[in-house]
């Protein structure tokens, strides 16, 4: 009994100590913790940015040029991780893990819809990039580290260009129904794979460039007249014309003509005994003739992302309609 006790007074011992040291303890301080800024998101990753093409008003100069392949027995396309041998070397200026551009020129840009007149540029094709691994005194080695389109021999060499995606708008909806900002107005020329109707994160490029005082990250408005552009169109949208017997049952004939007959054309304009009009009935394209200067109808929105002397490269952000090659352009 006495050893039952012992072990009793102990436990009342043990938790009246721990009892004390609780109320003795103070209470935890509530943590707030901030929600951590989101960074806006970008318009375009490096494999856009670096595979978008451009238009090249200036001539080329002298470029280092892929002439051959560790492998070119049984290839004649190469990708990433291929080797590749330049006509250049350290004669030539090449240095061991110089990185460069893959680029392939086509052709003069003509035959597009544009606002400009005279020479553009020729449209420059962004292949991929390498890297040089070993150099001689007039050749190089190199590896492909990434390909837009498979490199071919003869492609041609240039400087990796410094390019930085623009921010994505974090504002609503685009507006449709926008005034004119006023600025710079261009064409939509062309668009990247020989496209003709684009949408949201296409590559385009304009007829506005640096000597229009346009920048990388400038937004642009795509538009079109009223009524005109798409691929698709409505010719005959009026009503048939009525027939001489009119539209209404042969037995309860209701009237000289249907109700489903064309517009008159004013209040004077009446039907003959055979039930057809003596005057001509109105129609949608004589309204549109007559009516004063319409809204422009907006169907999309773009930002820069390289700039040439003549010309730009851009992204399409949004789109709330049909858009296509030949669509007009407004910086805003």
């Amino acid at each position: 009994m006495a050893r039952f006790g012992y072990l009793k007074a102990s436990l009342f011992a043990l938790l009246a100590l721990a009892f004390t040291t609780n109320a003795q303890s103070p209470a935890p301080t509530p943590q707030v913790i901030a929600p951590t800024a989101v960074a806006a998101p970008r318009v375009a990753g490096d494999s856009t940015l670096y595979c978008a093409g451009y238009i090249r008003f200036q001539k080329l100069p002298h470029m280092p040029e892929i002439v051959g392949a560790l492998e070119e027995q049984e290839q004649r396309t190469y990708a990433d991780g291929d080797v590749v041998y330049l006509n250049a070397g350290s004669q030539q200026g090449i240095k061991e893990g110089q990185n460069f551009q893959i680029i392939r020129p086509r052709s003069t840009v003509k035959g597009v819809h544009k606002q400009k007149r005279g020479f553009l540029g020729i449209y420059i094709q962004e292949v991929g990039q390498l890297r040089v691994f070993k150099v001689n005194d007039n050749t190089s080695a190199a590896r492909i580290t990434f390909t837009c389109d498979p490199a071919l021999l003869g492609d041609l060499l240039a400087p990796v260009p410094d390019r930085e995606s623009p921010l994505l708008r974090a504002d609503g909806n685009l507006d449709q129904f926008a005034e004119p900002s006023g600025k710079q107005i261009g064409r939509l020329m062309m668009a990247r794979d020989s496209r003709e109707m684009v949408t949201r994160n296409d590559i385009v490029y304009i007829d506005l460039g640096g000597e229009d005082k346009i920048n990388r990250g400038d937004y642009l408005t795509i538009y079109r007249p009223l009524g005109t552009g798409n691929i698709t169109r409505v010719d005959n949208e009026e009503s048939a014309r009525n027939r001489a017997s009119g539209f209404q049952s042969d037995r309860f004939r209701g009237g000289g003509f249907s109700s489903l007959g064309s517009r008159a054309k004013d209040s004077t304009a009446f039907v003959n005994s055979e039930g057809r009009y003596r005057h001509r009935p109105i129609t949608s394209k004589e309204v549109k003739d007559h009516r004063p200067l319409m809204p422009r109808k907006i169907v999309g929105e773009m930002v820069v992302i390289n700039v040439e002397a003549r010309t730009a490269t851009a992204i399409i952000t949004r789109a709330v309609g049909e858009v296509h090659t030949g669509d007009w352009v407004e910086i805003q």
